[in-house]
């Protein structure tokens, strides 16, 4: 507007408003409007008539000589009736007050940009989506067909998975730099997974998984900082600095573990557990596409299956096991099966309502006594296996793209709640840019936070046991742990 300003040579505020530059001429109907409630607005008239750039609010005062609008509702419509001219024919300065929840009208100078004033009061407070169907293995019947999402769930969706998403983006670049060194498994592309499971059970149930964890971790509770300066390797992290990307923890939930499978029978124990306590409990336990081959998965099916163990087996099929597609791994790859003699669903994974509302229903399978059950969910990573994999030796560039332009799990959120009036693009800008702040805190801090000194080698090798002294790398150095 300040350069606007300078190189106007005639304004005149009538029927219309005409602005002339050096280089062109363009013409503007004022817009009006019904008075505003002057509990919600204070109008403070300039005494000038033509307003000087001080007057005017910082978004007039910055913007530009076109009338335009943020919001993607009132884009490209015609203006209203009504004026907010003032006596002296010039406009008030508006200062908004969120006392009330109330949709405000939109005063504007012309040539200045609209500023959108929607409340949540203007946004459809849930809706229901359709979703797809699961294939079903011993099941009669299986999730709904429709889910309900409010309007609240949906921006803590969309936040969390995009979070994930920053946050993997941000430890590649950081691993790229050499800041972050060793194994290194990113969740980009699978966030739908995370996410849906735990909308559909408690905080309270357990949850363990294999290795590609940063995003469980974060979901069960951890923090950005915890977990970036664990990738790190810094004194603040998650594990304090001794776990790494492949060993995180958080309260019920058990890791991140290294070797290929193992977590499935630990999940199963933890299963037993819920069930010897009587507490209504369930365990979730993830595994790869590439462990499902693995003999102690098909050991713990049983046990599971003997004991109605309260389990939700989860095999998260990305359809690649490090390098080797499923299809060249795997005689049969409707991994849902596998099971046998426990029932079992093939989920939608990039879809995170499919997956709440799949999670839900085993769930309830689980907790009526009705013993283990097994879900397949179809997913896709971005990147590779793991750092060192580029990704595109055995799969095409042209193939990770269609899945991001067709399936993505944020992109497919991010349009149903756009085209349900449940938020503002403007909104949903918003909560990026405070997530790429977020991720920007959490690098600056796991890349500053002290490394942990040698004294805490031997540290938390037992939970509340008094100190004890461990054996070091020959037969006369002890090292002292404390729980």
């Amino acid at each position: 507007m300040a350069s606007g300003l300078s190189a106007l040579e005639e304004l005149s505020l009538g029927p219309s408003v005409t602005v002339r530059t050096s280089e062109l001429e363009k013409t503007f109907i004022p817009i009006k409007d019904v008075p505003p409630s002057p509990a919600l607005i204070t109008a403070n008239w300039p005494i000038n008539q033509v307003p000087h750039e001080a007057q005017l609010t910082p978004a007039v005062a910055n913007s530009s000589s076109d009338v335009t609008s943020t919001d993607p509702l009132t884009s490209n419509c015609p203006p209203p009736p009504g004026s907010l001219q003032g006596p002296d024919n010039s406009f008030p300065e508006i200062t908004h007050s969120l006392a009330e929840e109330t949709a405000l009208p939109e005063p504007q100078l012309a040539g200045a940009r609209v500023v959108s004033a929607r409340t949540y009061a203007d946004f459809t407070p849930q809706a229901t989506f359709d979703i797809k169907k699961c294939d079903l293995h011993k099941l009669e019947e299986g999730p709904p067909l429709q889910a309900t999402l409010t309007r609240e769930e949906g921006l803590q969706y969309y936040r969390t998975m995009q979070t994930i998403r920053r946050m993997e983006l941000k430890a590649d670049q950081l691993y790229k730099q050499k800041i972050i060194r060793g194994f290194c498994h990113l969740y980009d592309g699978q966030e739908a997974c995370a996410v849906g499971i735990e909308g559909g059970i408690n905080l309270t149930d357990h949850l363990i998984t294999a290795y590609r964890a940063h995003g469980y971790t974060l979901t069960r509770g951890g923090t950005v900082r915890e977990i970036m300066a664990e990738l790190t390797g810094r004194r603040g992290g998650i594990a304090k600095g001794k776990g790494g990307s492949m060993h995180m923890y958080t309260k019920h939930f058990y890791g991140g573990n290294g070797i290929v499978g193992a977590q499935v029978p630990l999940g199963a124990g933890v299963a037993l557990a819920c069930k010897y306590q009587g507490n209504n409990e369930l365990c979730v336990c993830l595994y790869g596409d590439g462990a499902a081959n693995q003999g102690q998965i098909f050991e713990t099916y049983n046990m599971a299956s003997l004991w109605k163990l309260p389990c939700i087996f989860i095999c998260e099929n990305n359809k690649y096991g490090m390098g080797t597609s499923v299809e060249r791994a795997s005689a049969s790859t409707d991994y849902y099966k596998r099971g046998d003699f426990i029932p079992g669903l093939r989920v939608d994974g990039m879809d995170v309502l499919c997956v709440r509302e799949a999670t839900k229903f085993a769930a309830e399978h689980c907790r009526s006594g009705k013993g283990p059950i097994l879900m397949e969910l179809q997913t896709y990573r971005y990147h590779g296996h793991s750092m060192s994999d580029p990704g595109v030796s055995y799969r095409t560039r042209e193939e990770i793209q269609e899945v991001r332009s067709k399936s993505d799990p944020i992109s497919m959120l991010k349009d149903r709640m756009l085209s349900n009036n449940m938020a503002s693009v403007e909104e949903l800008k918003e909560i990026d840019v405070e997530v790429r702040k977020e991720i920007e805190d959490g690098a600056q801090f796991s890349t500053t936070d002290p490394e942990p000194p040698l004294d805490d080698l031997c540290n938390h090798i037992f939970f509340n046991d008094p100190p004890m002294e461990v054996r070091g790398t020959n037969p006369w150095t002890k090292l002292k742990s404390v729980s």
